[in-house]
């Protein structure tokens, strides 16, 4: 197991690195610069930023510059207000952290137990209820879903303020957060339950005369999470780090409206700063739930 663990980090390490070679240069592809503006500054003055924040030297020797500062655990500055990069994660992941540790036990919990209730009631009302549910929150975009409760539950009804960082009402961003993966683990559990159902082992368990609630609950459902597990992975470290959509909307000013605001300013290092830092919590999030696996099933082997 040791052997697969130092296999996946060395893995984990190149996706890394990677993934910043491929937004550096794709994100100086992009036409115009971190310093355009519609009141446009002075030659003189953008020459000035250009040299300060050594976007005058080639391309490569800008790489360079910015990997052998990242490898000393600097991020760098801000090119839009100049403050340290890491002190703007530090003050935003852990709002983003906070609601999408809320919404991803929602989500995985509720889309587990109802997509058992509806591998388990197939063809009934109740399969028929979870599915059409599941289907439509699937098909909802999230930015719609957001500004529908927005508008709904906040404006019209007043019955949930508008969030703030003051403020500990997490209800309506947790629901716009939780409601699409929550339907795909529905649907996503009820198929691997049935597969599980299927199953020879299954079968014999219950000519055993074994208890049904033991049946279900000891077989059929611990062997149905890997694929909740598999899917788990990408989308706690998605969740977690923060919808873009979902707080921009509710103006949360968690990590993902940051990355969304540099996207727009063109804030090369806050940028590059957000995609590293997303990627490295996806790939701890699939170490950890390859892991998991062998405590679900400990037939799995690691090679």
């Amino acid at each position: 197991m040791l052997k697969y663990v130092i296999k996946r980090i060395i893995l984990a390490i190149v996706t890394v690195l990677l993934i910043c070679i491929i937004t550096f240069f794709l994100m100086n592809a992009v036409p115009g610069g971190p310093f355009n503006r519609e009141k446009a500054l002075s030659e003189a003055t953008i020459q000035a930023l250009n040299e300060r924040y050594n976007l005058d030297k080639p391309i490569m020797v800008q790489f360079g510059l910015y990997m052998k500062r990242l490898l000393q655990g600097d991020f760098g500055v801000s090119l839009k207000n100049g403050r340290e990069i890491k002190d703007i994660i530090g003050e935003s992941f852990p709002i983003s952290c906070k609601i999408g540790l809320i919404a991803v036990a929602i989500a995985l919990f509720l889309g587990t137990v109802f997509g058992s209730i509806a591998a388990l009631m197939r063809n009934k009302l109740p399969d028929r209820i979870i599915i059409f549910l599941s289907t439509l929150f699937t098909a909802v975009p999230s930015f719609i879903l957001a500004t529908l409760l927005l508008l709904i539950f906040s404006i019209k009804l007043g019955w949930v303020p508008v969030w703030s960082a003051n403020s500990t009402n997490y209800v309506l961003p947790v629901i716009a957060l939780c409601a699409y993966p929550m339907a795909y683990t529905t649907r996503l559990a009820k198929t691997s339950m049935l597969d599980a159902l299927s199953q020879d082992y299954i079968r014999t368990a219950k000519a055993k005369g074994v208890a049904k609630w033991k049946v279900i609950f000891k077989h059929a459902l611990r062997n149905s999470l890997l694929p909740v597990i598999t899917y788990a992975g990408p989308q706690i470290a998605y969740i977690i780090t923060g919808s873009m959509v979902v707080e921009t909307v509710f103006t949360v000013g968690g990590i993902g409206s940051k990355f969304v605001s540099a996207i727009n300013n063109r804030d090369y290092t806050m940028i590059m700063a957000t995609t590293i830092f997303l990627a490295v919590l996806m790939v701890i999030a699939n170490l950890i739930c390859d892991l998991l696996y062998k405590v679900v099933d400990p037939r799995i082997k690691y090679e």
